[in-house]
C-alpha cells in the first residue's frame, strides 16, 4: 500500500435531469485529475442526475443499475489511468431507489454505499432507506470509507469506519448553502480530529429549483486543518497530498510519559450503550 496518496475532490454544477451532460463533465474531470497525478478522485452526491426532484416518479428515469453504464465507462477510465473514483448517483435496484455512492478502480467496481441518513430534502424525500453497513475498503490508495452528505452529521457513522481502520473518509455531498457554513467550518474538521483520519468532502455548486448549493469542497487532515478548499461558486478540482501514516497514528504523544492520548484505547465503549438503543419516537 502506498504511504503518500494524491487526492482530488471534484466540484461540479450538475444539470438537473441531464445525465449525458453531467457524465461528460465527470469524464473530463477524470482526465484532468489523472493528468495531475491524482490517485483517488471523489465526486459530489447525485453527480449524474441532480438532486432537487419533486417526486419519486420524476427521479426514477434518471437512476441506473450498479454495475451499469456509468460504472462501466468509469471502470475503463480507471483502468487506463490507474486511478480510483468515488461518485454519487441515483441507483435503481428492482423496485428500490437509492441515493448511492459507487467506488470504482482499475479492476472495476469495488463496492457501493446506500445513504443511510436521509434528510427531508430533495430526492432524499423519495429514495429508500439505506440498507448497507458503513464499510471500509482496503485499496492500494489506502483504507477508504464512504458516507454521503447528511451522514456526516451523525458521528457514529465516521466512528464505525474508524473502528474498521479507515484512513480516508470520502464524503460526496450536496450541502445547501443556508445550512452548510457550520458543517464545512466545524463538522468536517471535527470528524477528522475525532478519528485521526483524512476527510474528503466533494460538494456541488450552483442552483437548482430555488436551492443554492455551498461548494467549498474540502480536504482535511487528521489534525483538522484544511489541506485544500474550493471556492463557493466555481466548478473546479482541488488536490491534497496525504500521508497515510499520519492517519494510522492513533496514539499521539506530546511529552513522552507525561502527555499522551490514544484515540482507540482511551474510548469507553462499555459506557456508550445508550447510543445503540432503538429510537423511541414518542419522546
Amino acid at each position: 500500500m502506498a504511504e503518500k496518496v494524491r487526492i482530488a475532490a471534484v466540484q461540479i454544477n450538475p444539470e438537473l435531469m441531464n445525465p449525458s451532460v453531467n457524465l461528460d463533465k465527470v469524464i473530463s474531470a477524470v482526465y484532468k485529475a489523472a493528468g495531475n497525478r491524482a490517485n483517488l478522485i471523489v465526486f459530489p452526491e447525485c453527480s449524474l442526475s441532480g438532486y432537487v426532484f419533486s417526486s419519486r416518479e420524476e427521479a426514477l428515469p434518471f437512476a441506473e443499475t450498479i454495475p451499469g453504464p456509468t460504472s462501466e465507462k468509469l471502470s475503463t477510465l480507471c483502468k487506463e489511468f490507474k486511478v480510483y473514483v468515488i461518485i454519487g448517483l441515483l441507483e435503481k435496484d428492482n423496485d428500490r431507489l437509492y441515493n448511492t455512492a459507487a467506488f470504482i478502480g482499475p479492476d472495476g467496481l469495488i463496492g457501493k454505499y446506500h445513504k443511510n441518513h436521509l434528510p427531508f430534502l430533495g430526492v432524499d424525500r423519495f429514495v429508500d432507506d439505506g440498507d448497507m453497513p458503513f464499510e471500509v475498503y482496503q485499496t492500494p490508495t489506502g483504507n477508504i470509507g464512504i458516507e454521503i452528505c447528511y451522514d456526516i452529521m451523525f458521528p457514529e457513522s465516521s466512528r464505525v469506519m474508524f473502528l474498521e481502520d479507515a484512513e480516508i473518509l470520502a464524503v460526496p455531498t450536496n450541502f445547501p448553502s443556508d445550512r452548510a457554513d457550520d458543517v464545512i467550518k466545524h463538522v468536517i474538521p471535527a470528524r477528522a480530529i475525532e478519528n485521526s483520519v483524512y476527510v474528503v468532502a466533494a460538494d456541488r455548486t450552483g442552483k437548482e429549483r430555488g436551492y443554492s448549493f455551498a461548494g467549498r469542497s474540502k480536504i482535511v487532515g487528521p489534525s483538522g486543518k484544511a489541506i485544500s478548499q474550493a471556492s463557493a461558486d466555481k466548478e473546479e478540482i482541488i488536490y491534497g497530498e496525504v500521508d497515510l501514516e499520519l492517519a494510522r497514528q492513533k496514539h499521539l504523544t506530546a511529552i513522552p510519559g507525561e502527555y499522551e492520548v490514544d484515540r482507540f484505547i482511551d474510548r469507553r465503549p462499555e459506557l456508550y450503550g445508550k447510543i445503540v438503543e432503538p429510537i423511541d419516537e414518542k419522546k
